[in-house]
């Protein structure tokens, strides 16, 4: 009974094994029947980054001047008003300017003796009279006298900036008090006071 049964099942054995030898010699029966050509190669493309190109600098728009000759004329706007027969209207005179009473040194037209500097030397040497202290001590030379020539033309605020005594200075003083009224100056058309330099010259002969 074991006996019967080890051979069925090593015929079973045998069978299964010549039965897979068979199915290797189909499969590659098979296998050497393919032709390459009919093996599509499969290309795997090849992935690359796409470099963008910078943008383009934005344009800059082009000023266009137009020339307009049509002249543009303004339109104003006059609001009705009402007038009242009884209503004042202020008128605001303009209001001159007013030079202060002071003194200028110097101005557009300087004060003037008389006819002109020929007139004023005539003045002085007609009226000067020499000191007797200054003859007997030999004292010669210039002083130099200042005044104010007022807007009216008078005299006034006489003094001696530089003198050179034996009683010299006291008469170029008092020659200079007495003069007539002068012409006096103007700034801007109008008469104002000026100061006047003066060298009054004492000479021994």
């Amino acid at each position: 009974m074991f006996t019967v049964l080890g051979l069925v099942i090593s015929l079973l054995i045998t069978l299964m094994f010549i039965n897979y030898k068979a199915c290797d010699a189909n499969l590659l029966a098979d296998l050497g029947q393919l032709d390459m050509d009919d093996i599509e190669e499969e290309i795997i493309p090849i992935t690359e980054r796409e470099i963008k190109p910078p943008p383009p600098p934005p344009s800059m728009e082009e000023l266009v001047i137009v020339e307009d000759e049509e002249e543009l004329e303004e339109e104003l706007k006059i609001e009705d008003m009402d007038i009242d027969e009884d209503m004042e209207i202020e008128i605001v005179e303009e209001e001159e300017e007013i030079i202060e009473d002071q003194i200028f040194t110097i101005v557009e037209q300087m004060p003037q003796f008389g006819g002109g500097e020929s007139d004023l030397l005539n003045y002085l040497a007609k009226n000067i009279k020499y000191p007797q202290m200054a003859k007997e001590s030999g004292i010669s030379g210039i002083v130099y006298v200042t005044f104010v020539v007022g807007k009216n033309g008078k005299v006034g605020e006489v003094k001696v900036l530089r003198g050179i005594g034996g009683g010299c200075d006291k008469e170029a003083v008092r020659v200079v008090k007495t003069m007539p009224d002068w012409k006096a100056g103007k700034q801007r058309g109008k008469p104002v006071s000026v100061q006047y330099n003066l060298p009054v010259r004492f000479v021994l002969r």
